[in-house]
């Protein structure tokens, strides 16, 4: 019998279907007309043209192509300490030690025990023991084995939906890691930003100021009216109204820096970020829809729930099938625990059962049935996360070139602007200009500056962007890539 049981599972096959890893997407490229080169913009930050170098492979630590050495020591400090990603990696170990577990129902299982009885037998009854005597001791140590064949293949399938969760809670993690990163990448860029802002509408608060002054000047002599200094007054005030925001995102920008790294807002990093300290990367990795799908850990971790949902349908179709269990005891019952073990004392049985389902109310169909169903939503939900994946290089890759345009119209503005207001305010003290052109001047000035810093940002966050859509070249991390990561990762 146990061999007809052992040849039934090794030659037997798994209840369910197979899974089979999705076909990649059957398109070459993420938009319609050929990528060029990004425009250039010399001489000012993130005025760099980029170009797109298709099939090239992403660094897995791509944030030191920004050259900053401040911001590749707040990733490495984000990446030590911060609780979201030690949480996904104590998810993971979690979900491999489940794993392991799972995969004991492969094996048999063996118990032992010992028990010590006393006894006192009714007189009106036959002794039990051969000694005849009514009061005794009974000692018996035994071993039992247990063992469940997996003719159908639920085992296989349990064990094979339990990888599956696990990997999924790898990408998970692997997930986290990237989201991570660029939150990092993307706070200090909004801080270079913040703080730019910040200079420059305090250097406006100060050219206004100087221009209350002149006209007050001015205005005692007669050669100023009243108007024209409460317009001026005016655009003081509005010019010190805009700080106390950007003075405030730029407070929480360090606080969501501080709670990034792991640390409380007051030991949030003192040195602060500028958009000259960064350097647009020029060279842009681009990975093809095919290659995509292996690289993004949504779609990885969304192809891992598939094979899950597929072991669960073998898991239910398994259930409404026999099953076997093979049972065995050895041991010794004696009277005393001198005589444990000694010849006589010892028994032993084998046992064999099969159970089978007949009536369950219908709960194992409709159970295979939803199996089926959750598959279906599985695979769906990977078709939406494939066609959201490569919308998202596309939206990034449209933006790269818009923002390069973009950046290109800001710098020329700005630099009309402040040769405008330079020429407006030298015809105004000579008198060949009336206030309310200065006053344009000053306006068109401090939305350029303002428009300019907020189009260097943009350059730098899309490109952090693209390094994240495309994956974030985990791959290339040794930390990360191993296929023994759980081991690792528990190890450490």
């Amino acid at each position: 019998m146990l061999a007809a049981l052992g040849a039934l599972v090794v030659g037997g096959c798994a209840a369910g279907p197979d899974f089979t890893t999705p076909a990649p997407p059957s398109v070459s490229g993420y938009v319609a007309s050929p990528l060029a080169a990004t425009a250039a913009v010399p001489g000012i930050a993130a005025g760099s043209a980029q170009q797109f170098v298709k099939d090239a492979d992403l660094p897995g630590d791509w944030w030191t192509l920004f050259h900053s050495q401040a911001l590749n020591d707040l990733v490495a400090q984000a990446l030590k300490a911060n609780p979201d990603l030690k949480a996904a990696q104590a998810a993971l170990r979690q979900a491999h030690e489940t794993t392991l577990a799972q995969r004991g129902a492969f094996f048999p299982s063996v118990t032992a025990g010992f028990s010590a009885n006393r006894f006192r037998q009714s007189g009106a009854l036959a002794p039990t023991p051969a000694t005849n005597a009514l009061q005794y001791s009974l000692f018996t140590p035994q071993v039992s084995v247990s063992y469940a064949p997996d003719v159908f293949g639920l085992t296989r399938r349990t064990v094979e939906g339990a990888r599956a969760q696990e990997q999924a809670s790898r990408f998970q993690m692997l997930a986290a890691d990237l989201t991570l990163t660029t939150n990092v990448a993307n706070a200090a860029i909004q801080d270079a930003a913040i703080n730019a802002q910040i200079e420059a509408t305090r250097q406006l608060v100060d050219i206004n100021a100087k221009m209350i002054e002149i006209l007050r000047l001015q205005a005692s002599k007669g050669y100023a009216g009243g108007l024209d200094l409460a317009a001026q007054e005016s655009q003081l005030a509005q010019a010190r109204a805009a700080l106390p925001p950007l003075l405030k995102q730029s407070a929480q920008q360090q606080d969501l820096i501080a709670a990034l790294t792991g640390r409380f807002p007051a030991e949030a990093p003192r040195s602060r970020f500028t958009l000259e300290s960064l350097t647009l990367p020029t060279d842009l990795p681009l990975s093809l829809p095919s290659v995509l799908v292996t690289q993004r850990p949504d779609v990885r971790q969304a192809q891992a729930n598939l094979h899950a949902a597929s072991a669960a349908i073998g898991v239910a179709e398994a259930n409404r099938l026999p099953n076997f269990l093979l049972t065995g005891d050895a041991g010794s019952s004696a009277l005393t625990i001198g005589r444990v073990f000694h010849s006589g004392t010892g028994f032993w049985d084998l046992g064999a059962a099969i159970t089978a389902p007949i009536f369950q109310g219908g709960a194992l169909l409709h159970q295979e049935r939803a199996a089926k169903a959750a598959y279906q939503q599985s695979a769906e939900q990977y078709r939406s996360t494939v066609l959201t994946a490569v919308q998202n290089v596309a939206d990034t890759l449209a933006a790269i070139e818009q923002d390069a345009q973009g950046l290109k119209a800001a710098a020329a503005a700005a630099e009309a602007a402040q040769r405008t207001l330079e020429l407006s305010q030298r015809q105004y003290r000579a008198g060949y200009a009336g206030y309310l052109a200065l006053l344009s001047a000053e306006q068109g000035y401090q939305q350029a500056r303002i428009g300019l810093v907020q189009a260097q940002a943009a350059r730098f966050a899309d490109t952090v962007a693209l390094y994240q859509a495309l994956g974030g070249g985990w791959w290339r991390r040794p930390d990360l890539s191993g296929a023994d990561f759980a081991k690792d990762a528990h190890a450490n």
